[in-house]
């Protein structure tokens, strides 16, 4: 659940990421900086406003050291809009594959779906009453009303073979069978129980469409762009009175919001919340000149540009701009420097901040602190099984001295590495619940029994490890 803006101060936003994020002080801190400039931004005049940009951020640091997750829970924590991007997924204008307007167009698209949930949300109870009244019409079906046998007798004025006064005792009577069921529905006795519900498809075709900047592929809704002369498809399903309801309910609540006015304020939200992370941006950094497949390197940063500084993206719901969206892009530089990059590109991440390699502290550190830490992830499916997990404080210490020291012998892969560790230490565990064991204790001599001997064999040891 996110924040109001008004409340997030840079402080409030470092604890609430320290809450996830171990270590990184310095990239949470410029983070937290650039969030709270777009409230203080919120606040000035109109004239001013317009000129005011966001910092955008480089953040250089290694594989599994927080890079994408500060990112991501701090979109979470003010409901932005969110998407995360590979540079290596985008190609040059006259190269096959996508072009970087599409990143924008995601975002937009994000940014629609969750005004559309939040609209639909406000409006549940209703949708819920609505869907209720749908259900009892299907399990009690209208009577069916009064019909001429054949097309001559109404214009002969003979009556229906079903008299009007038939019809509507049979009314009646459907609708005391309703009143009667509609709190057994409610009770949700009947939620076990089958039922047909006839649903609206929303399988769009997706075409390639040739556009100023390539063969870009596009989701489209042929229902909206004809404008609604085309019947909608439906088809009946096969469910439990519960689902039929959940489905009934999200029908009824598409209904009751307004599209046109969700999808203007998503695009509003896209260009002045949005956030786009754009990860492993060195391996389009060249160090010097390229050939081969690596030759569209320098035109993918010179398509980048444009949008990072500022220009219009046309997309399904109108012209965007790229104005005030904040831009944090990330990668290792192994092979290259940050000054690798085309001057101009440089010149708009104005704020680079250097996250710090995973210590054998830091490791400890992630396995206990954070609300969902890995060890508490584990002790929580296992006690589903009915399975008690005890992590013991030289247990943890063990599997993190482990995982740091392989990343010190083989590839440094940050934190990822104790989900390997951690994964291979509670495999026997995770395997035989829940006919195992009811209580296991990990400990440093459980951890050593099973790590053991890939550790002593280092050529093993870089396959599994």
């Amino acid at each position: 659940m996110g924040f109001r803006m008004e409340e997030l101060t840079p402080r409030r936003i470092v604890a609430e990421l320290d809450k996830h994020i171990v270590g990184q002080e310095a990239a949470k801190r410029a983070v937290a900086v650039a969030l709270r400039n777009r409230y203080r931004r919120s606040l000035l005049p109109e004239s001013l406003r317009r000129d005011v940009i966001p910092k955008n951020i480089l953040m250089i640091g290694p594989t599994g050291v927080g890079k994408t997750e500060i990112a991501r829970r701090v979109a979470r924590l003010v409901d932005a809009p969110f998407v995360k991007v590979e540079a290596t997924k985008f190609t040059e204008v006259g190269y096959v594959g996508r072009d970087v307007d599409s990143m924008i167009r995601d975002l937009v698209e994000v940014s629609v779906q969750m005004v559309k949930q939040e609209r639909m949300r406000a409006v549940q109870a209703e949708a819920e009453r609505l869907a209720r009244e749908r259900m009892l019409r299907i399990l009690v079906p209208d009577p069916t009303r009064p019909a001429f046998s054949n097309p001559l007798e109404a214009l002969l004025g003979r009556a229906p073979t079903v008299p009007e006064s038939t019809f509507a005792r049979e009314q009646q009577e459907v609708e005391q069978r309703r009143r009667e069921l509609r709190p057994r529905l409610e009770a949700g006795e009947l939620d076990r129980e089958m039922v047909e519900v006839e649903v609206e498809e929303q399988t769009f075709p997706t075409i390639e469409v040739i556009g100023a900047q390539g063969v870009e592929e596009m989701g489209i809704n042929l229902q909206d762009l004809l404008g609604g002369l085309l019947p909608k498809r439906r088809k009946r399903r096969r469910v439990t009175v519960a689902e039929g309801l959940r489905i009934l309910a999200q029908e009824e609540a598409a209904k009751l919001i307004d599209h046109e006015e969700a999808q203007r304020e998503g695009v509003r939200r896209a260009e002045e919340l949005g956030i786009v992370f754009i990860d492993e941006i060195d391996k389009i950094a060249g160090s010097g000149p390229s050939v081969g497949p690596d030759v569209s390197r320098e035109g993918v940063q010179r398509d980048l540009l444009p949008i990072v500084e500022g220009s219009t993206v046309t997309t399904r719901y109108g012209p965007v701009r790229t104005d005030h969206i904040l831009f944090l892009c990330a990668g290792a530089f192994h092979a290259s420097k940050p000054s690798d990059l085309i001057p101009e590109l440089q010149g708009r991440l104005p704020i680079r901040v250097e996250l710090e390699r995973l210590t054998h502290r830091d490791f400890v550190r992630i396995l206990t602190e954070p609300e969902n830490s890995l060890t508490k992830q584990v002790q929580a499916l296992l006690a589903t099984e009915g399975v008690e997990v005890v992590f013991t404080p030289d247990g943890v210490e063990a599997i993190a001295r482990i995982a740091h020291e392989i990343n010190e012998r083989t590839e440094d892969i940050g934190a990822r590495r104790l989900h390997t560790v951690l994964e291979k230490v509670t495999e026997e565990i995770s395997f035989e619940a829940p006919e195992g064991p009811r209580r296991v204790v990990i400990d440093e001599a459980y951890v050593r029994r099973r790590l053991e001997p890939l550790l002593r064999d280092q050529d093993l040891s870089r396959y599994i490890l």
